[in-house]
């Protein structure tokens, strides 16, 4: 089973549109077509969820729930009351060789240099199982190099067992030069996306270590690649694909840095895909379309907290699911429901806590605490305008070096197996999901409005972190912006889709990566549309919650008012159709006066290059795919 392969460079076809043959030229009148894709779209029922707080902000209801199935625990030592194994259960045999090893030999590498006293430490035991991969080994400083992790990933896929099919993919290079590697593990026929689809099983994809200095994300994969090849974790690939990238960054791991090799925040290009690193994120993502996305990362346990609360951070796992403008109602229900209350749980029993998550920004005199961004540039974010379950999962580690590694490894173990084993038990409720929600976005294309810019909303709430001294709880209440629900700032009427001026090259080739459809104006025409006048324009650094984003330049903030008038569509240049399943990352894209937006991050040049087509328009198309 096992194969080294690249990935192809070539931006595959978007959702729907992945197996539709286009031929070379497209006659085609849009009307027709958009006219049948705005037809209702019935929604069905939401699955009752014991104890779910059930959102009475909508009576729309989604899939009806399947009985409920039995799948493996969790990887470790069941820490909370134990239940009794279900008749229903997957069997799971012994593991050889497993990295899971019981916890009786004292790592002195797992404390390290103390980030805080004892009394602090203590609040944090082992656990009762050690994991084991290259980076965790006894007497070990390092974590685990870039050629380890590919010496780990090409084992697995050379010793998986027969119904498993594990094969490393190379899915571009690091601004180094370092391959970077996906691991698809399936018992598909095959391991291409056209077998997985086949499948009939949802994939879910797995990323790690975005971030340079945040390991313990990346030694996790690497358990749960073990474990989903050969181990505890196998029997469920009965029901799912598994998608895994270790390190999306191997730059920064050996340069224990944050950022890419280039000073940019990979995890704040994932939809202008400036970084190659983020491009082969988005090529994996658009070949396989995962129905579920998890981004494994670490967080900041005392530096700037202590300066300005006199506090270090508690939890051992802060989660957030997808929060950005125009983001699918149902796909948030099921991350709300269907993932993060899982998670928790599994977290509580082992004894690991967990919160929302909620950063700082760099100002020492700003007291204030934000949840993740709710600008569409993360993963988190970009993956949800996908239509996936997107979910940022963060453990104590920042500045940590090994400091309670197997502890930070464990919590990272423990809930990305919940999601390994939510994807399973609610397979073909997600796939309802998808299906409704993909022909719900095709069919708003010309009618209702979108929103252009949205911002967290500021709350206040008690936070609880420890106290530096004795280790003991105190409750803090804070200045919190919450990005459940977020304030809209700037609306619009939706258009019918968006045109682009034929020097648009590159904005058309990142739509591509991203799943986007584009098409080529094959035949010159005239359409109604809304062009952008500009009032006024400003330069200015952009921001994030945690300040000023790192790489990102200067970008260009315009206001600007949106004027009807008939224009013309000269041959070789783009059309962007909104009755397309990645309609929402379209948006994100292409409204020029937000701050994600490609004109304001100068992937296009001029305001005149893109403007809102606000009828259907009857044009001459040539596929660009």
């Amino acid at each position: 089973m096992t194969q080294n392969t690249t990935l192809p460079l070539v931006a595959q076809p978007g959702s729907l549109e992945r197996h539709t043959a286009l031929s070379l030229r497209l006659g085609v009148l849009m009307s027709a077509a958009l006219l049948a894709a705005c037809s209702s779209t019935p929604l069905p029922p939401w699955p009752a969820h014991p104890g779910a707080v059930t959102s009475s902000s909508s009576a729309r209801q989604a899939p009806t729930q399947a009985p409920q199935r039995q799948v493996p625990p969790q990887l470790g030592t069941q820490r909370g009351p134990q239940s009794q194994p279900s008749q229903q259960q997957v069997q799971t045999g012994a593991v050889s060789s497993s990295p899971l090893l019981p916890n009786s030999v004292d790592d002195p590498q797992s404390t390290g240099n103390l980030p805080y006293n004892t009394a602090v430490a203590a609040r944090f035991p082992a656990p009762d199982v050690r994991y084991a991969t290259p980076g965790l080994e006894q007497g070990r400083r390092a974590f685990t190099t870039n050629n380890e992790l590919s010496d780990w990933l090409n084992q697995l896929a050379a010793t998986g067992s027969g119904r498993t099919h594990a094969q490393v993919q190379t899915i571009g290079s690091s601004q180094n030069g370092v391959p970077l590697q996906a691991l698809i593990i399936t018992q598909a026929a095959g391991t291409t996306p056209d077998a997985l689809d086949d499948s009939k099983r949802p994939t879910i994809m797995l990323v790690g270590q975005q971030h340079g200095d945040e390991p313990a994300g990346s030694e996790a994969l690497l358990i749960i690649a073990r474990e989903l090849t050969q181990g505890l974790l196998e029997p469920l690939l009965q029901r799912i694909n598994v998608v895994i990238v270790p390190r999306a960054n191997p730059d920064g791991a050996d340069a224990h840095k944050r950022v890419t090799s280039n000073g940019i925040d990979m995890n704040r290009d994932h939809l202008l895909l400036n970084t190659p690193e983020a491009q082969a994120l988005a090529k994996l993502s658009n070949a396989y379309r995962p129905i579920a996305m998890i981004d494994a990362h670490e967080y900041t346990v005392v530096g700037r907290y202590l300066q300005k609360f006199n506090a270090v951070q508690k939890y051992d796992a802060l989660l957030q699911h997808a929060a950005t403008a125009n983001m699918p109602e149902f796909v948030t229900k099921a991350a709300t429901q269907w993932y993060l209350d899982p998670i928790r749980k599994s977290l509580q029993d082992q004894q690991l806590t967990s919160d929302w998550y909620y950063t700082t920004s760099t100002d020492l005199a700003d007291r204030s605490l934000s949840m993740g961004g709710a600008q569409p540039d993360t993963g988190r974010n970009v993956n949800g305008l996908k239509n996936a379950v997107s979910l940022l999962i963060e453990t104590r580690g920042v500045g940590m070096e090994r400091t309670d590694i197997q502890r930070r490894v464990h919590a990272q173990v423990t809930a990305i197996g919940s999601a390994l084993r939510t994807t399973a038990e609610r397979a073909s409720e997600l796939q309802q999901v998808r299906s409704f929600v993909t022909r719900e976005i095709s069919s708003q294309a010309c009618r209702g409005s979108v929103v252009i810019e949205a911002a967290q909303t500021p709350e206040k709430r008690d936070v609880t972190m420890l106290d530096p001294n004795t280790g003991a709880d105190t409750t803090l209440n804070v200045d919190w912006n919450s990005s459940l629900h977020l304030r809209t700032l700037k609306t619009r009427p939706r258009p019918c889709g968006y045109w682009l001026s034929a020097q648009s090259n590159t904005a058309v080739e990142r739509l591509q990566m991203l799943g986007v459809q584009v098409m080529r104006v094959a035949e010159s025409g005239n359409v109604l549309a809304d062009t952008y006048v500009e009032n006024s324009r400003s330069t200015a650094e952009r921001p994030d919650v945690r300040g000023t984003v790192a790489g990102g330049g200067p970008i260009t903030r315009v206001s600007v008012t949106p004027t009807r008038s008939a224009i013309d569509i000269p041959e070789g240049s783009y059309y962007v159709p909104l009755n397309q399943t990645m309609a929402n990352v379209a948006i994100a894209a292409l409204e020029p006066d937000s701050q994600n937006s490609y004109f304001a991050n100068n992937l296009i040049d001029h305001l005149d290059s893109v403007a809102r087509l606000m009828t259907v328009p009857a044009l001459v198309f040539e596929d660009t795919d």
